[in-house]
């Protein structure tokens, strides 16, 4: 995600990445916060935010007590909280 202070002072900013598994076999949040990172940014700079999701990110605890990643649409939201999500992205996860 590319940020950018478009103000004339120097700013920080914190960036989030919250992570939606939209339908799951069990009750799951709603979305979880899987990472952030503080930013400084001069007047009128551009910084580019990248984050890295893992199997583990994805995972949830399915009816037999087990850890697993189901198949099916997950949403990455990225925004300075998660009342102000500034960019959304969709992908699938296949199944086996």
């Amino acid at each position: 995600m590319d940020i950018k202070n478009t103000g004339k002072r120097e700013g920080d900013e914190v960036v989030q990445l919250y992570l939606k598994d939209v339908l799951s076999s069990v009750t799951a949040y709603e979305k979880v916060l899987r990472g952030f990172e503080r930013i400084r940014l001069q007047p009128r700079e551009k910084k580019t935010v990248t984050f890295r999701l893992g199997r583990e990110d994805m995972e949830l605890i399915d009816i037999r007590n087990q850890r697993t990643v189901e198949p099916g649409d997950f949403v990455v939201e990225l925004g300075s909280s998660s009342a102000d999500i500034r960019q959304s992205i969709k992908f699938k996860v296949a199944g086996p």
